[in-house]
């Protein structure tokens, strides 16, 4: 069985991750790209769907050891993991270098005391566990092949195969060093150059160390900041900008239930939010590399703007089950694809623009075309910004008109007014401003509950909804307002958990609910961080910086959020690590420093 999602460690090279257990099992790992069939699917699965162990020696029908400490080494992906033995203490680094050709996954067995025996076992399944490839020698490498995919395997301590499993033991004496990389090539070309796991490690450390260096954020969080945005950094698609959700997919919402869905794609609103954290904290080549992959994505059809898209632009995102697969913890079914990318979410023209009008405004320099595409998502909105639709969190159900929806419209018709104001852009300035006060009008009329003085859901619904928290962070209304003020504390009532965290929206159990699914699921974190903005905004400092405290504490022990927090099970469940929980932890400790609403 797999881990519990929290006791997974994330490392990567900028194109894809791999999870690592405390016990030293890469449980999940797809190559060559974050959305490529994986290589590891134990984390889905069995040890039958691909695993790679390395760790202490240990009884076949023993379970393997857990490392006593691990950590990342300094403000890098570099994972180290320590266990101590009997015989010994032992070392594992684990890492992915940022490419310069193959991409690889490099991992240095070091002797700390005493002689500790060793065993690597690598067991590689192509096409997400379902692939037995063909493991050989090739002068004197050994490479797994099938289909079009190629894994090569090196590492100077011998190696066996058995059981269609490669195997490696060995003893590691203090001070002594072993290194195993594997590395991707296409099937068809020549195999990758031999890897060089010392200067590999060297550079890699160089990199992280010299990219965190820009950050200008230096507040009394500045280690939980520094983490989110490494793993935030780590999302990103190199080649082109564009960012993932997460980099895995059926991690559930649910344990054992049927809400488990592929991350692996770059949602506007995700990626949007990841880039004014980003903004925010110095990041500004990043920022520039994802509107360049916003303005290829969307290319000359901003009618027809998706909510998601593939990490280089892609528009078919296709669902699919694996039923080979039993899912984590029995969550079935694993899905790979996301139907939800031809959605309709009003709400995602908010947040592009919010990020474009960000980018202007932090100084990232001018792009015509930037701006052009600003003016026809309005052009669009003006025609459909009172539709109905799925909403923030992509409802299987029918079409409503979500209030969040219509408050994130507003945001980008006052943005792109903004735009025109600063001289920047040319558009019908009259026209617009009374699109914006229509929808201002139409939200507050019909998105108002009077006799409970709440913001809704939906028009006309009774039940609540945790992204109504972003109505004064995105200034549709301040922070004083009765109706913000009430709204924030019928969240509370109504959508915190015994602990303090804050649900998405109510679920009706084994009944079908608002989204058209049946099951429950955790405490949304993005959800729970927005609540501490608010309650800061309105005064309650000590009440957010507690409520922020507390989230941070769900954090694994190397910093890492998954989507949602548990509060039955006590543990992590969803996608992990998640942008969209790691973006808000950023910007809620951003607002506390300024607010001076810390401990100490």
């Amino acid at each position: 069985m797999a881990g519990r999602i929290e006791d997974y460690a994330l490392i990567g090279d900028m194109q894809t991750a791999a999870l690592v257990c405390r016990d030293g099992t890469v449980d999940w790992l797809c190559l060559p790209r974050f959305d490529s069939h994986a290589i590891f699917a134990g984390l889905l699965g069995t040890e039958e769907h691909g695993f790679w162990r390395l760790g202490p020696a240990h009884a076949s029908d023993a379970p393997p050891p857990t490392a006593a400490r691990r950590s990342y080494r300094g403000d890098s992906l570099i994972l180290e993991s320590e266990w101590d033995t009997p015989r010994g203490t032992v070392r594992v680094i684990d890492f992915m270098p940022p490419r310069d050709g193959a991409p690889q996954l490099i991992r240095i067995v070091e002797g700390v005391s005493g002689r500790v025996p060793m065993r690597s076992t690598l067991r590689m399944r192509f096409s997400y566990g379902r692939v037995v490839p063909w493991v050989h020698k090739h002068e004197g490498r050994t490479v797994a092949v099938a289909g079009p995919d190629s894994v090569w395997f090196d590492t100077e301590a011998e190696t066996y195969g058995k059981s269609l499993t490669t195997y490696s033991d060995f003893t590691v004496a203090p001070g002594e060093r072993i290194a195993f990389t594997i590395s991707w090539e296409p099937s068809h070309k020549q195999p990758p150059a031999l890897p060089e796991p010392e200067q590999s490690l060297e550079a890699t450390e160089d990199f992280w160390r010299e990219w965190v260096e820009h950050c200008t954020y230096h507040g009394p969080y500045r280690e939980a900041v520094i983490r989110s945005l490494i793993t935030l950094k780590a999302l990103t698609y190199a080649p082109t900008g564009g960012i993932v959700a997460a980099p895995t997919t059926s991690l559930p919402e649910d344990i054992g239930g049927v809400r488990n869905w592929d991350y692996r794609y770059t949602w506007l609103r995700d990626a949007a939010i990841t880039l004014s954290s980003l903004l925010r904290t110095g990041y500004r080549e990043e920022a520039r590399a994802w509107r360049e992959w916003l303005l290829r994505a969307v290319a000359g059809d901003p009618e027809n703007l998706q909510i998601m898209y593939g990490i280089a632009g892609e528009r078919e995102l296709g669902e699919a089950e694996l039923d080979w697969l039993p899912g984590y913890e029995s969550s079935a079914p694993v899905r790979v694809g996301n139907g939800a990318a031809h959605q309709l979410q009003l709400d995602v023209y908010g947040e592009v623009t919010e990020a474009l009008h960000l980018a202007h405004m932090t100084g990232l320099a001018r792009n015509d075309y930037a701006s052009l595409l600003q003016l026809k998502l309005i052009r669009y909105l003006e025609d459909h910004w009172d539709e109905p639709d799925e909403g923030i969190w992509e409802v299987r159900g029918p079409r409503r008109h979500f209030v969040h929806s219509k408050v994130m419209a507003w945001v980008a018709v006052d943005r792109t007014i903004k735009l025109i104001e600063s001289g920047d852009a040319d558009g019908p300035l009259e026209r617009w401003r009374e699109l914006r006060d229509d929808i201002h009008r139409d939200v507050c009329e019909k998105g108002y509950d009077k006799e409970r003085n709440t913001f809704t859901q939906s028009y006309g619904s009774k039940e609540l909804d945790a992204s109504l928290l972003l109505i004064p962070q995105m200034g549709f209304l301040p922070p004083d307002d009765k109706r913000v003020i009430g709204t924030i504390e019928a969240i509370q009532r109504e959508l915190s958990t015994p602990d303090g965290f804050i649900l998405r929206y109510p679920t009706q159990g084994e009944h079908e609910g608002v989204d058209g699914l049946p099951g429950d699921e955790g405490a949304f974190l993005a959800c729970s961080f927005w609540m501490a903005d608010d309650l800061a905004m309105i005064g309650r400092v000590d009440e957010a910086r507690k409520l922020f405290e507390k989230l941070l504490s769900l954090r694994n022990d190397l910093g890492l959020l998954a989507e949602e927090w548990d509060p039955v099970h006590q543990r992590q469940v969803g996608n992990f690590p998640q942008a969209f929980s790691h973006v808000p932890l950023i910007d809620t400790a951003l607002r506390l420093t300024a607010s001076g609403a810390y401990g100490g």
